[in-house]
């Protein structure tokens, strides 16, 4: 079996952490990464845009996410690794 991708692992472990009542983690991660279009439906083979991602630090992902809700740049952001979360910073670029 291909070895599993680190964003798989990565959305199981926080699942397991985060939803103890979730039965199958690995399960939910591998429904959401296919829901995200990440995934392909009937593999854990990652798409072209899962695999980008599956290359980027949890902190570009987080920022990345951030900034595709605000529409300012990545680098207006800071990453909190305790709370897997980008945070705008006190003074920022223009959105884009």
């Amino acid at each position: 079996m291909a070895e599993m991708p680190t964003i798989l692992k990565r959305l199981t472990q926080q699942i397991k952490e985060n939803s103890p009542g979730v039965k199958d983690p690995e399960a939910a991660a591998i429904a959401a990464l296919r829901r995200y279009g990440s995934m392909e439906k009937d593999s854990i083979k990652l798409t072209e845009g899962g695999k980008i991602r599956n290359e980027m630090s949890p902190g570009d992902r987080a920022k990345d996410r951030a900034s595709k809700r605000s529409g300012h740049p990545t680098t207006a952001y800071n990453y909190d690794a305790k709370t897997n979360a980008a945070t705008l910073k006190t003074k920022f670029p223009k959105k884009i």
